[in-house]
């Protein structure tokens, strides 16, 4: 029989999923380290005796990663490798009674809301006071600030409201106070995420208030950048784009996921648009911030998905010509409306379609990247990888879209600094780049 070790608990956060799970993980963690507790994230030697794994549960690949990772430290614990193993996030919210039946040496599952459970079962306790304080776990120079949580839409593919509830706008002057606790510790880009920005401020000041919340991040000292993800296309409130145009820390970029085009598919998504909405809608864009970066996602294989359907998306991905753009295949998610229809596009056919999507796209991209050749950018340094410090245009986020590589061996940048760089070379996703004085 094992003895327990008399050491003092040290507590690892593996983080699965999207930027909302890892700023939830960095929540816990600020609140752990307030209670004294000893805190890592995602270490891998020494890892610590005490396992949090904060799940993702949105389609099949990611609930498979989620429980290939519990069930690999559920193991470490039966070896006597780990004391405790504690399992929360979206997963771990829609498939509790499966996953305690199935994993019964787990320790204990907990719900996307049940933050002050978790913090008891790990000795500590919920501090309301600690508003904004987090252990961030991204790069020093930039930090997610989530501003809402939950969802209102209807989408029938989607299961986030069953994980994460209805929407929950965060007040304005708590958002402050955290971009101001960021900014104190180095952030300099604040990379605004909700389930859905656009409908921000509608539940606490009864009307789409995202705009008047930019107006007070702006004027927090020491952010530089402000970036917005995950709008939704209906009833997007345009006031933004008056912002984003008059004021240099508004990003010019936009990750709108418009997830199909045809009306058929739209109608059958529940997304309470159309073909022509939507293209008058981006069209509106370009209009109004001429020199805008648009980042879209899109579904294919959606059930009923026909070749006309897809031939459609894919016309319109060549006209439309969006700077950024992601394709998924459909997954066909339990409790959700789409799970009553029938899963008919075989899964050969949406790969297929989904590298057809992302071959346009590759083509479109190193077209844009051609033209950005000779000219010059403010750029953020990220890190050091190899030989290279990356950085990112302000039409660039981090992890998903274009990096600006340049030679370390003949230049020296400090990573979190802002620099000008020119660009001498490009390839399909990557810019090639020089500092000029």
């Amino acid at each position: 029989m094992r003895t327990k070790s008399l050491k003092k608990n040290k507590i690892n956060v593996i983080t699965l999923g999207c930027s909302k799970n890892v700023y939830d993980s960095e929540v816990l963690m600020g609140q752990l380290r307030a209670n004294g507790k000893e805190v890592t994230h995602e270490a891998t030697k020494d890892e610590g005796n005490i396992i949090v794994i904060n799940t993702c549960g949105f389609i099949d690949n990611a609930k498979e990663e989620s429980v290939n990772t519990i069930l690999e430290y559920a193991d470490k614990k039966e070896q006597g490798l780990v004391d405790k193993v504690f399992v929360t996030g979206c997963l771990s919210e829609r498939y509790r009674p499966d996953l305690e039946k199935e994993i019964p040496n787990v320790d204990q599952f907990f719900g996307t809301t049940e933050l002050p459970l978790l913090l008891k079962a790990l000795g500590a306790d919920y501090k309301h006071e600690l508003i904004g304080e987090r252990l961030t776990t991204t790069p020093k120079n930039y930090a997610y600030l989530k501003i809402a949580e939950g969802c209102d839409r209807p989408c029938s593919f989607c299961a986030i409201p069953l994980m994460r509830g209805k929407h929950k706008s965060t007040p304005i002057e708590h958002l402050v106070i955290e971009a101001e606790k960021l900014a104190k510790n180095g952030v300099k880009e604040l990379i605004l995420i909700a389930q859905d920005l656009t409908y921000y401020g509608l539940d606490l000041y009864k009307k789409r208030n995202l705009a008047e919340l930019l107006e007070a991040l702006v004027k927090v000292e020491g952010i530089e950048w402000i970036r917005l993800h995950y709008a939704f296309p209906t009833g997007f409130p345009m006031d933004v784009l008056e912002l984003m145009k008059r004021e240099p820390k508004i990003c010019n970029y936009l990750d709108i996921p418009l997830q199909h085009i045809s009306d058929s598919v739209l109608k059958s998504m529940r997304r309470g648009t159309t073909k022509e909405k939507t293209t008058k809608l981006i069209q509106d864009f370009r209009a109004l911030v001429p020199e805008m970066t648009i980042r879209t996602t899109l579904i294919v294989g959606y059930p009923g998905e026909t070749e006309e359907d897809f031939n459609t998306l894919k016309n319109w991905v060549e006209e439309m010509r969006f700077e950024r753009l992601g394709c998924f295949t459909y997954s066909h998610e339990e409790n959700t409306h789409a799970y009553l229809l029938e899963d008919d596009v075989p899964e050969e056919v949406k790969q297929d379609r989904a590298a057809q999507i992302m071959d346009i796209q590759a083509q479109i991209s190193w077209e844009l990247n051609q033209e950005k050749i000779g000219q010059t950018f403010k750029c953020v340094i990220d890190r050091k990888e190899g030989e290279h410090f990356i950085g990112r245009t302000e039409f660039d986020s981090p992890d998903v879209d274009n990096e600006v590589l340049i030679d370390a061996s003949k230049f020296y940048l400090k990573t979190g600094d802002f620099v000008n760089l020119k660009i001498i070379e490009a390839t399909e996703f990557d810019l090639y780049a020089e500092p000029i004085s």
